[in-house]
C-alpha cells in the first residue's frame, strides 16, 4: 500500500522554468574562487595555453550538473532523497555523510579562508596592517555572519545574492579590460611548457574535484522544482552554461594574474597577492563586492550541510547545529591560517580525498538514473516508501571498491598510497581514476539489475 512521501516535492510548487536555474547556477560559479582556481591552475607548471585548455575544460565538467539536474525533474525529489534509490534507505547514509563533509569542510577550508584573504586586502587598501587580531576579529565576524544569515529565507537570500553577482561580475570585466591590453601576450603565449600528462591532466581532475564534483550532491535540489513540461534538452543547455561561463571567466583572470606573476601562486595569501596587481582605486569595492558574494553561497553550503547531517538520522536542536557548525566554521580556517599556513595545499588536499569520494558515488548514481530509473522512473514508494531496501549491496560495494581503488593512487592522509607514483605523484588524477572505476562497474551491475527486473515481468 502506498504511503504519503514528505520528501517529494508537491506538485503545486513543480512550476518552475529553465531559465530560472540559470540565475541560481550562474550566481553561484561567479565567485572570486574563480581566481584562487586559476592559481592552482598555474601552480601545476603550465604555460598560458595549457592553463586556459584546463580552465576550459574543467568548466566544462559541468555538463555533468547539467545531466544530474534532469534526475530531479524526473523523480521530483532533491539529490540525496533520489540517490535512496540507488544505494537503499540505509546505505544512503554514506553518501549523506560524505556530503556533510564535504559541505561543511568547503565552507571551512575555502570560503571562510578566501573571505579573510579579502578582507585582509580591504584593510591593506586602507592603510592598515593585517595583524593576528585583525584576521581573527574577521574570523569571528565572518563565521557570526554566515550563521545569522542561514535564518533568513530562501528568497531574500537569493535576491541578496543577485545584486553582488551583478557588481562582482561588472567589476571582473573592468579588471580584464584594464589587465589584458597591459598584458605582454607574446612573452606570455611563448612561456615553458608544461607536462601535459602530469600537469594539465591532474589541473583539470582538481578543477573538476572542486566545481563539478562539489555541486554534483545538489545538482537535482534545484530541478526538482522544475514543471513537468520544461524540456531536459532546455535544463541541461541552461544549467550547464549558466556554470561554466561564469566560473572560466573568473579563472581566466586569475591565470592571468597568475601567470604574469609567478611568484603568487606560493603566497601564503593569494588574494592579497592578486590585490597587488589590481589599480588601488579598485581593490576596496572589488574585494567588498567578493566578500558579500562569498557569504550567501556558504550560508547555502551550511544549510545543505546541516540538512545532510540531519539525513543521518542525527537529530539536533538548530541551536546545537549552528553553535556546532559554528565552532567548525572558526577552528578549521583557524588552523589554516595561522597553523598551516598553506592555503592552496590544504585546499587541495582537502578537494582530492573528498572529490575521491564525490566521484565514487556520482559514477553510481549515474549509472542508475542511466540504465535504471529512466527507464522505470523514480517510485515514490522505492526512494521514501515501503519498497526501499536498506541497503543495495551491490552499489554501496562498487562505492567502498572505487574509493580505495582512488585513495590507493592519491596521497592522502587516511592509507598509504603506494600507487601515487609517475602521473598521479603530488596530485588528485586518482580523481578521474574513481569516476572511471566507478562507472564501469555500476554501468555493469545496474545493467545486471535491469535484466534481471526484465526477465520476472
Amino acid at each position: 500500500m502506498s504511503q504519503h512521501h514528505s520528501d517529494l516535492i508537491p506538485e503545486n510548487e513543480r512550476i518552475g522554468q529553465p531559465k530560472q536555474l540559470f540565475w541560481i547556477w550562474f550566481a553561484l560559479n561567479i565567485g572570486i574562487m574563480g581566481l584562487v582556481y586559476g592559481g592552482i591552475i598555474v601552480s601545476y607548471g603550465l604555460n598560458f595555453v595549457q592553463s586556459v585548455i584546463a580552465a576550459f575544460l574543467g568548466a566544462a565538467s559541468f555538463a555533468l550538473i547539467g545531466y544530474l539536474s534532469l534526475p530531479g525533474k524526473l523523480g521530483h525529489a532533491p539529490t540525496f532523497v533520489l540517490s535512496r534509490a540507488a544505494f537503499g534507505s540505509k546505505g544512503n547514509l554514506i553518501p549523506a555523510v560524505l556530503a556533510w563533509i564535504c559541505l561543511i569542510g568547503w565552507l571551512s577550508i575555502g570560503n571562510v579562508p578566501t573571505g579573510i584573504f579579502s578582507i585582509n586586502a580591504i584593510v591593506t587598501a586602507l592603510g592598515f596592517e593585517v595583524t593576528t587580531t585583525v584576521q581573527l576579529i574577521g574570523l569571528i565576524g565572518l563565521a557570526i555572519a554566515i550563521m545569522a544569515l542561514s535564518l533568513v529565507n530562501q528568497e531574500t537570500l537569493v535576491k541578496v545574492q543577485t545584486i553582488f553577482t551583478y557588481i562582482f561580475g561588472a567589476l571582473t570585466v573592468v579588471v580584464l579590460g584594464i589587465l589584458v591590453p597591459q598584458t605582454d601576450w607574446s612573452a606570455l603565449v611563448n612561456m615553458p611548457n608544461g607536462d601535459w600528462v602530469g600537469g594539465v591532466l591532474p589541473a583539470i581532475s582538481i578543477i573538476i574535484a572542486g566545481s563539478a564534483l562539489s555541486w554534483a550532491m545538489v545538482a537535482s535540489d534545484y530541478s526538482s522544482y522544475q514543471s513537468p513540461q520544461s524540456s531536459n534538452k532546455s535544463i541541461f543547455v541552461t544549467t550547464t552554461l549558466a556554470s561554466a561561463i561564469p566560473l572560466f571567466v573568473i579563472m581566466f583572470l586569475g591565470i592571468l594574474m597568475n601567470a604574469t606573476n609567478p611568484e603568487l601562486v606560493n603566497a601564503a595569501d593569494p588574494i592579497a597577492a592578486l590585490a597587488l596587481q589590481m589599480p588601488k582605486w579598485m581593490v576596496i569595492p572589488y574585494f567588498i563586492t567578493a566578500l558579500g558574494g562569498i557569504i550567501p553561497p556558504a550560508v547555502i553550503s551550511l544549510r545543505s550541510g546541516r540538512n545532510a547531517l540531519e539525513a543521518t538520522n542525527i537529530k539536533i536542536s538548530d541551536r546545537t547545529s549552528i553553535i556546532f557548525h559554528g565552532a567548525i566554521m572558526v577552528l578549521l580556517p583557524a588552523y589554516v591560517l595561522f597553523i598551516s599556513g598553506d592555503f592552496l595545499g590544504s585546499f587541495q588536499l582537502f578537494l582530492g580525498i573528498v572529490g575521491i569520494g564525490l566521484a565514487a558515488w556520482t559514477a553510481v548514481f549515474i549509472a542508475d538514473y542511466v540504465i535504471l530509473r529512466k527507464k522505470q522512473g523514480y517510485d515514490p514508494d522505492i526512494i521514501s516508501g515501503n519498497k526501499n531496501v536498506s541497503v543495495n549491496k551491490g552499489n554501496v560495494a562498487i562505492w567502498f571498491v572505487s574509493v580505495i581503488i582512488g585513495l590507493l593512487f592519491t596521497t592522502n592522509g587516511i592509507v598509504p598510497a603506494p600507487f601515487a607514483k609517475g602521473i598521479f605523484e603530488g596530485n588528485s588524477l586518482g580523481v578521474l581514476l574513481t569516476f572511471a572505476v566507478g562507472l564501469v562497474l555500476s554501468w555493469i551491475y545496474s545493467s545486471t539489475q535491469l535484466k534481471k527486473h526484465t526477465d520476472n515481468q
